[in-house]
């Protein structure tokens, strides 16, 4: 794939990912980053080094307002380099602002679209989610997608994940992001 990519039309900046949890924003930002000759970045994973705790001790200790103050500030730290790189951020990042503004300005946006039966379906025996297991965890998935809906719809560009594999949503993104840049 990379001998066939022409340079003039790719990105010099950042490609972040955005999506709900479960919509493969870190299977297709490896494949991505590959693709792209550039590093991959997991922010949740760059926070889980950080601080040295996970992220549900650092929601359990802390609280969600502290996570996402610590989400934040490495957002800022990673987008300030300005190099290009594919970054798959957290579901929620899109909730702050601040975030939104400094993803908008600093990169290119690139939404994965994902429906709730996915999201379920992808969550299923997923031990690390507690908060989605259980009865009430369609309604409390589909509450937290609708109330993030219209944040990543403001994305540069959306990519419906349904029925395609990591390669097909990878291939996808670089054709759009080709059109992006040209």
């Amino acid at each position: 794939m990379r001998g066939t990519l022409n340079r003039s039309a790719m990105p010099d900046r950042p490609v972040i990912l955005t999506g709900f949890m479960g919509s493969g924003k870190s299977s297709v930002g490896k494949v991505l980053a590959e693709f792209l000759s550039c590093r991959f970045i997991d922010l949740d994973a760059e926070i889980v080094e950080e601080a040295g705790l996970s992220i549900n001790e650092i929601f359990a200790r802390d609280g969600e307002d502290a996570f996402r103050l610590l989400e934040s500030a490495r957002l800022e730290r990673i987008l300030s380099a300005g190099d290009l790189c594919v970054i798959a951020t957290g579901g929620g990042v899109v909730i702050s602002q601040q975030n939104r503004e400094l993803m908008r300005k600093s990169g290119v946006t690139v939404n994965l679209k994902v429906t709730l039966e996915q999201v379920l379906d992808r969550l299923q025996g997923c031990n690390d989610r507690p908060l989605f297991a259980g009865e009430k965890a369609p309604d409390l998935v589909r509450a937290l997608m609708d109330g993030r809906e219209h944040y990543y719809a403001d994305a540069d560009i959306r990519i419906d994940t349904g029925g395609k594999s990591v390669e097909d949503v990878a291939i996808e993104i670089l054709s759009h992001l080709m059109r992006f840049f040209s």
